[in-house]
């Protein structure tokens, strides 16, 4: 008994134990249900080597979830507090993040590519250095569940006769992986009696979508086709991937409409009422549902008009001649907060109940990437010169689409442009971007013939640059009169181009 104790205890454990006397009789030794026997065996080595969490950061104001595109550094690297640990995809834009810490990355919890890992989720360990990192503890809650877990077991049962009576209830089941379902997926899974285990959903926040189901039932008829058959329907399997529906089926099943969607088949053309379910990026979801907001909440005023750029194209060239490279849009930009400087209530903001009028001017230019819409911003424009907004505007663009903006570069501003000239549109008009209060949306340039008059009086026809600019207005904050004197502003700014060095 001493020497198993002694074994089993560390000295300063026994040396309690022997100055604690014998326990009474009939209580025994206790310890904490807990611990266990890793309370006799307390030394460090078993217990684990204590890590510092890493949690998935809030990168931007409406930043929900995001995506882990990249670990910049390997399990067992050495990590000092400001290097750069991963790259993590926003709702606007990929984002590096850099640790907080000194330490050695013992493990990482969320590989690269996983989708939608929420706020707060635990990615990683970091040890202190000196620390044995392949002995790091994993909390118990360390991994994250929206990261994706590798399928269960499909269960497998044997089948006496040709059919079974009822489809099974898979939310139901036994020791079964819980899995969000989209009520299609779901209504194809128990017609076919399928697994949602065997393959990784695809959805947003880990649903299993119609796409998923339809892929599912196409792995397995291609593997098994006899267990394919509906277990809905009495009526013999067929040949197709659809079986066609008669009178006597019909009368069978509880489904109004057919159990099982359409499924075309490679290499044939595609099957009537197909589609491809598409997940949406957090980009293009955070875009679609501020643009519903915008529509929804925020009452918009429009107002046009067609502007005279011939001066601008003539000044431009001017100063190609000196290699001075800049565009038209670069013009708007620079005759924009020039008006906004002379009419500042118009560059404001919305703050749910009151209207808060900005010192800084402060553009966002719409920019297109593969990842969707995004509004990078040059600051304070209307003390820049146009050479240097071209030179801001060009370089904000191409972080943009390699996707390094940082969060300062995209939030905030106080007026937005958008500019689909180069597109060959005439006009359009634009979603206002809230909590700003205008947009302004501009076409292309296009010739048109207007009456002039020469210096003896005479009229006559002549070719003129025109391009049509459409304000979308907060009617909280600018009203139709005030719209329409800044579109007059902007016209006369734009068609005199002088006019902006003055201010």
């Amino acid at each position: 008994m001493a020497a198993s104790l002694w074994l089993s205890c560390s000295g300063r454990g026994m040396v309690r134990l022997l100055l604690g006397g014998r326990p009474a009789l009939g209580t025994g030794v206790s310890f904490p249900a807990r611990g266990g026997w890793r309370c006799l065996h307390g030394t460090r080595e078993l217990l684990g080597t204590p890590g510092i969490k890493i949690f998935m950061p809030a990168l931007s104001p409406t930043m929900e979830e995001g995506n882990i595109v990249k670990w910049l550094k390997k399990e067992g690297e050495t990590v000092n507090a400001g290097d750069a640990l991963c790259e993590i995809e926003t709702d606007k834009a990929v984002v590096t993040m850099e640790s907080s810490d000194d330490g050695i990355l013992a493990k990482i919890l969320v590989e690269e590519g996983s989708k939608n890992v929420r706020l707060g989720s635990l990615i990683g360990l970091l040890v202190e250095e000196g620390q044995d990192w392949k002995q790091v503890e994993i909390p118990a809650n360390g991994i994250d569940p929206s990261s994706p877990v590798s399928p269960a077991p499909a269960l497998t049962s044997a089948h006496a006769g040709p059919s079974v009576s009822a489809p099974p209830k898979l939310e139901h089941q036994p020791k079964k992986l819980q899995v969000r379902l989209s009520p299609a997926a779901r209504n194809i899974l128990e017609t076919h009696g399928l697994d949602p285990s065997n393959i990784t959903p695809s959805g947003p926040r880990g649903i299993f979508t119609k796409e998923d189901a339809l892929k599912l039932l196409q792995e397995k008829q291609k593997g098994k086709p006899s267990e394919l058959k509906p277990v809905v329907s009495p009526a013999p399997p067929q040949a197709t991937a659809v079986p066609p529906s008669s009178p006597a089926t019909a009368g069978t099943t509880s489904y109004p409409r057919p159990a099982v969607p359409p499924v075309s088949t490679p290499g044939q053309p595609a099957a009537p009422g197909t589609f491809t379910e598409i997940p949406a990026s957090n980009i293009r979801r955070v875009i679609a549902k501020r643009l519903t907001e915008s529509k929804t909440t925020v009452p918009h005023a429009y107002a046009a008009a067609d502007c005279d750029i011939d001066a601008i194209l003539k000044l431009r060239k001017e100063l190609a001649k000196d290699d001075i490279k800049v565009s038209v849009n670069d013009f708007i930009i620079k005759a924009t907060a020039v008006t906004l400087k002379q009419m500042p209530d118009v560059n404001a903001t919305w703050d749910g109940e009151v209207c808060r009028q900005l010192q800084s001017i402060d553009i966002s230019i719409a920019v297109a990437t593969d990842r969707g819409l995004i509004t990078p911003i040059i600051k304070d424009v209307a003390a820049k010169g146009i050479k240097e907004i071209a030179a801001s505007a060009k370089a904000l663009a191409k972080k943009a689409r390699d996707g390094k903006l940082l969060p300062e570069e995209y939030q905030g501003g106080s007026f937005s442009i958008s500019n689909l000239g180069m597109f060959g549109i005439n006009d359009f008009t634009a979603v206002i971007n809230p909590p700003q209060a205008c947009i302004l949306a501009v076409g292309r340039a296009r010739p048109e013939l207007k009456i002039v008059e020469d210096e003896e009086g005479n009229e006559k026809l002549q070719q003129h640059q025109l391009m049509t600019v459409t304000l979308s207005s907060d009617g909280r904050v600018v009203d139709d009169e005030r719209a329409s004197k800044f579109l007059e502003t902007l016209k006369a700014n734009i068609e005199n181009p002088m006019r902006l060095a003055l201010c």
